[in-house]
């Protein structure tokens, strides 16, 4: 199969001129010296990243304060959803020096908290879950007292010994999006199923209940009100600690077409409700994505374990 960035068979057409984005989610192109310093970092150790595979409109802001978040595993990916600017194909073979790159990549960098993501690796035994494996030991041994969150896919057909040889290496926070609600799956995430990615999140808490667990939509294709209400329920009965919200946007005319531009203030009131189920940390605005600000969410969220578990221990 050769390598494209697109397969027109599972990506609704969409030749319309894309949508003017309104002022709210409008951002500065990054010019930076900070910004060029991350850029040839990842040259130099010739590492992806999601902040420029999937258009990240936040790459400016992270890359300035040397953040970025390292994609494993290839650019390529061998699902082809409709949301998504990463290539669609057959990736090539696995770079064995890859782990210990990302560990020199975090020391260089002086990460306090890395985040790790993956393509969809569907043609490997294990789908990539052993990479990641080597990927958390490397940055264990080089830089241990950084906190590691990964990003998982969805492991299809793999994943009860994908998610257990993860969870076993130790992360501090898994991470696994369903992206958005049931009903637009066959039409966006076509290659997952919804319930299949709740039971990953439910197996990894079942692995291990201290693991924080995390998990986000986009906003802006079409869901409603009380749909996304329904994704908070599922989420919570599967136990997930952090929740995520953000406004799609389309990365070019051929992807799936953005249906609306949620307002900051409809981000308010989701992030409200999501509190109010019981949430640990809660992240809800127009540009939030999976990493963004990760590393001072992740310790907003340790301390609210931390004060969680005091409370409940002068109740004992």
């Amino acid at each position: 199969m050769t390598e494209t960035t697109i397969s027109p068979a599972l990506r609704p057409a969409n030749t319309t001129e894309r949508q003017r984005k309104p002022d709210w989610i409008r951002v500065k192109a990054p010019t930076s010296k900070g910004y060029g310093e991350t850029r040839n970092l990842m040259r130099e150790l010739g590492l992806n990243t999601v902040c420029e595979e999937a258009a990240c409109p936040n790459i400016g802001e992270c890359w300035t304060k040397k953040h970025a978040t390292v994609m494993i595993l290839g650019d390529v990916c061998t699902r082809a959803c409709a949301f998504c600017n990463v290539k669609t194909g057959m990736p090539r073979a696995v770079d064995p020096l890859e782990p210990m790159n990302v560990a020199t990549a975090a020391a260089k960098l002086g990460l306090e908290h890395i985040v790790i993501t993956s393509v969809d690796r569907d043609d490997l035994p294990d789908g990539g879950a052993g990479h990641f494996v080597k990927v958390i030991k490397a940055l264990r041994e080089t830089t241990p007292n950084t906190t590691i969150e990964i990003l998982t896919p969805d492991f299809r057909n793999k994943m009860e010994a994908a998610v257990e040889a993860i969870v076993d290496a130790g992360p501090d926070v898994y991470n696994h999006n369903l992206e958005t609600v049931p009903r637009l799956y066959p039409t966006i995430r076509p290659g997952a199923r919804y319930y299949a990615s709740l039971r990953l999140l439910e197996q990894v808490k079942r692995h291990d209940p201290r693991l924080f667990t995390k998990s986000g939509v986009m906003l802006g294709l079409g869901e409603q009100r009380l749909e996304v209400h329904q994704v908070m329920d599922d989420m919570r009965s599967a136990q997930i600690d952090f929740l995520t919200m953000g406004q799609y946007l389309q990365p070019t005319p051929k992807h799936t077409k953005v249906i609306e531009f949620v307002p900051p203030k409809a981000f308010d009131a989701y992030g409200a409700i999501a509190r109010a189920k019981g949430f640990l940390q809660v992240a809800a605005s127009p540009l939030t994505r999976s990493s963004y600000h990760a590393g001072d969410d992740f310790r907003q969220m340790r301390a609210a374990r931390e004060a969680q578990l005091a409370k409940a221990a002068q109740k004992a």
